[in-house]
């Protein structure tokens, strides 16, 4: 997995956008980007498909219209799929897929969230009734984000998000939110 993120930031560099784009966002829409969490289903999702929800997502932080938080679990999620993925492709198709995934990653600048304390997983284990979603969770929580966009509503669920006060939504419902704001 570091293979995929070695070659994203070299030592003593920064990836943060210039402060003459960051402020421009701000002069146009007036307000801070919309900043989205991504569960792992969502991002791979978005990275695989040629079009959809997912990708519009991605789109969203790729244009900056919208801040990718990236936690450090759902990013190695996510690498860990993608290398699974491409040892089933042609090996040209294998390097474009790495290579668009690190793209990505430089074009959207994700703000990234660190792994949450073992410790604290441990204790808020009644949050969510699927283990390995824990970490996933208390990321989330730790963000603070506007939303926690994913697929997997059997987990995910409208009393998890009641339990930590996060907008737990599908790019679906995400984009029906958004296209509200526009009537």
């Amino acid at each position: 997995m570091d293979m995929l993120r070695a070659p994203i930031r070299k030592e003593g560099t920064s990836h943060r956008p210039p402060a003459p784009f960051s402020k421009l966002s701000r002069k146009v829409t007036g307000q801070r980007r919309i900043r989205l969490f991504l569960d792992s289903n969502v991002l791979t999702g978005g990275i695989l498909s040629p079009w959809g929800l997912d990708k519009a997502t991605l789109w969203l932080c790729a244009a900056k219209v919208c801040r990718l938080v990236l936690a450090e679990v759902v990013r190695d999620e996510v690498e860990e799929n993608l290398l699974l993925h491409a040892e089933r492709l042609p090996a040209l198709d294998a390097d474009q897929l790495i290579e668009d995934y690190r793209h990505l990653i430089k074009l959207t600048n994700p703000e990234i969230v660190p792994y949450p304390d073992k410790d604290l997983v441990r204790l808020n284990w009644h949050l969510i009734r699927h283990a390995a979603d824990v970490p996933v969770l208390l990321s989330a929580v730790a963000s603070k984000p506007d939303w926690l966009l994913t697929h997997n509503t059997k987990h995910f669920t409208n009393a998890v998000a009641q339990r930590t006060s996060l907008r737990i939504a599908t790019p679906a419902e995400f984009f029906r939110a958004l296209s509200a704001l526009f009537r």
